[in-house]
């Protein structure tokens, strides 16, 4: 079909915009603090390793909390901002609530050796992003350099959190909402491979237990034996306790995951979900049997999450404080 004149005038706009969005991504690179702030990534190892001592799990929410970072807004730190009397930030909602408070409490430790070693040069996104690496590696996956220069937003709302993808989800609805923030379904495979490590509240998994799809019965595609063990761990109505998502290995960040989607023990539906195609199954299989795939994959993917709406030079900003908003 031919354009005419506005259809001219709105391709150029979105090419314009399509340059604009891929410059933001290219102005982070690997080494940005090289020279303002050398022992950046240092810092953040090293508290992090005091954080691994005190908490073991602890790493696991730091790579969800990446994510969930870059989902909403793009990788800028909005997931840290505490609310105010006129604003309800991103942390208070249900998908959020989760997280534990060191979570918060060991970015903020790490922000302040920053700001006492270069004051006002490291985000807060760039410290998410460099402790989901570290995390990653900790539990055993490949190490990756990460491209930093993220600049902090100005915004966090809760009700932007419904661009997170809800563990109900099924295929297609996945697939959706990876491709609206520029990732593939080959990504969504590889990205739910951090379900390898770390726990879940019941209330997350409990509708396949007791009420799949509305039928007041459990998930036919659950094993059996796996939904039995499930049912003693999470009763009915139960809200607080939390099961290991990979139950062979839950702070090894290994293929075990991938193994247990193919024996229909993957926890929730987004996991299970992964076998519904010929494609996504054959991705399945293939980290199943091989890890050191996986692993390099996963790093790759985690590279690529981590471009999504960056900001940078002037669109944002560093904070001192990572729970509050720099206006200026």
């Amino acid at each position: 079909m031919a354009l005419g004149r506005g259809g001219s005038m709105w391709l150029s706009l979105a090419v314009v915009l399509c340059m604009s969005i891929a410059g933001s991504a290219s102005e982070i690179k690997v080494g940005f603090y090289s020279d303002s702030c050398p022992k950046a990534e240092d810092i953040v190892k090293t508290e992090l390793d005091k954080a691994f001592k005190a908490s073991p799990g602890i790493g696991a929410d730091l790579v969800r909390l990446h994510f969930h970072d870059c989902f909403v807004r793009g990788c800028e730190a909005s997931i840290l901002v505490d609310s105010t009397k006129g604003n309800i930030a991103e942390k208070e909602s249900p998908p959020n609530e989760t997280f534990e408070d060191e979570v918060f409490d060991v970015i903020d430790t790490i922000k302040k050796r920053l700001e006492s070693t270069c004051k006002r040069t490291v985000s807060c996104a760039d410290i998410i992003a460099f402790a989901a690496r570290d995390s990653v590696v900790h539990y055993g996956g490949k190490y990756y350099s990460v491209p930093s220069g993220r600049k902090d937003g100005r915004k966090s709302l809760i009700n932007e959190t419904v661009d997170l993808p809800p563990p109900t989800f099924n295929l297609t609805q996945l697939t959706a909402m990876f491709a609206r923030k520029g990732l593939n379904r080959d990504d969504l495979v590889t990205l739910s491979g951090a379900h390898t490590i770390g726990v879940a509240h019941c209330p997350s998994f409990a509708d396949r237990l007791y009420n799949y799809s509305g039928t007041l019965k459990g998930d036919p595609s659950l094993d059996y034996v796996y939904a039995k063990k499930l049912k003693r761990e999470c009763p009915p109505g139960n809200t607080v306790n939390e099961v290991d998502m990979d139950p062979q290995s839950s702070l090894t960040f290994d293929s075990g995951f991938y193994k247990a989607v193919t024996t229909h023990r993957g926890l929730f539906t987004s996991d299970q979900t992964l076998m519904s195609t010929s494609a996504t199954s054959y991705k399945v299989y293939q980290y199943a049997k091989n890890p050191n795939l996986f692993k390099k994959a996963f790093a790759a993917s985690m590279v690529k999450m981590g471009k999504i709406g960056v900001l940078t030079g002037k669109q944002g900003t560093v904070r001192a404080n990572c729970r509050v908003i720099n206006y200026s």
